[in-house]
């Protein structure tokens, strides 16, 4: 069970901590527990309640009603809504995903990945719910919050169903650009790596696919074999972002003639060398136009 302060549940549920403490003063709702020196605690089951209670909030419902139904009803009346609505809201779809996160459940993450896709299309399903969902329980990773069997319980499912959809391209026949797609020493965050490589099959382009935390010797053997177009790679941690410069000299030498994208939040141009070749990208949007193009 989690246990998290009132900063960490605010940022998760997105409910301010003026708000809390009215729902607990007025209507003795959402009651954190204390610690010995009298600090509000926040459980997992808490997170879900105060989930399912912004999706109400949202739907038109007050605070006074929500806070006097039963779980089983509140679940009810949230999967009415869904049936009902014409304009699919992703903020259901990221609730849901969490809540199957914080309980380990494999068949409500299947059916809600399921049911979103058919709501907004992968590729729109991917950047304004699961983009959004890993940003905000990256809060929980980030503070230690979320132990490490629900980081790689919410990954692995998310990798399998991007991997399932690859699989529905790979056996055309593409002909376009070769792309290289790779994460370098100590990256291992490969969500995005493989929603590019879903990207280039579908769009007929060409990929050799290495994973994560790949060494750069292991790139030597790929160029003498086949000749590669553009190279790509996500910089995510710490440590791949303060050695980018080695890495893009490394891409630089040993890639000549490729064009060289890196998709990072945390690099800026000011960053890497003046002279560099290189192509970063901030957002997913970017590199859709490019290969769109």
């Amino acid at each position: 069970m989690g246990n998290y302060s009132i900063d960490q549940f605010s940022s998760i549920t997105g409910i301010t901590k003026f708000v809390l403490r009215t729902w607990e003063n007025r209507y003795a709702y959402l009651m954190a527990n204390r610690s010995e020196t009298n600090i509000r605690i926040y459980t997992d089951e808490m997170i879900v309640r105060a989930l399912n209670t912004n999706y109400l909030l949202a739907n038109g419902y007050k605070i006074s009603k929500i806070s006097k139904i039963s779980e089983i009803e509140l679940i009810k009346i949230i999967d009415e809504i869904k049936v009902k609505q014409i304009e699919v809201k992703e903020d259901y779809y990221i609730n849901q995903i969490i809540i199957s996160t914080l309980e380990f459940s494999t068949s409500k993450f299947n059916k809600v990945f399921e049911e979103g896709v058919l709501d907004f299309g992968m590729l729109d399903f991917y950047k304004k719910v699961i983009l959004t969902t890993l940003e905000r329980i990256g809060v929980l990773w980030l503070t230690n919050r979320m132990t490490p069997p629900q980081e790689h319980f919410l990954s692995e499912n998310i990798k399998q169903k991007i991997a399932s959809a690859t699989d529905i391209y790979l056996n055309q026949d593409n002909k376009k650009e070769t792309w290289l797609l790779f994460l370098p020493d100590n990256e291992f965050h490969e969500i995005g790596l493989l929603f590019a490589r879903l990207l280039l099959v579908k769009n007929g382009f060409n990929v050799i696919y290495l994973g994560s935390n790949l060494p750069y010797e292991s790139l030597n053997q790929v160029e003498e074999k086949i000749k590669i177009d553009n190279t790509l790679m996500f910089s995510v941690s710490n440590s791949s972002i303060i050695n980018i410069n080695s890495t893009i000299e490394y891409l630089e030498s040993n890639f000549q003639s490729a064009n060289k994208y890196i998709i990072s939040k945390g690099i800026t141009t000011k960053m890497i060398a003046q002279k560099s070749n290189i192509n970063i990208l901030n957002d997913l949007n970017s590199f859709i136009n490019i290969i769109s193009n």
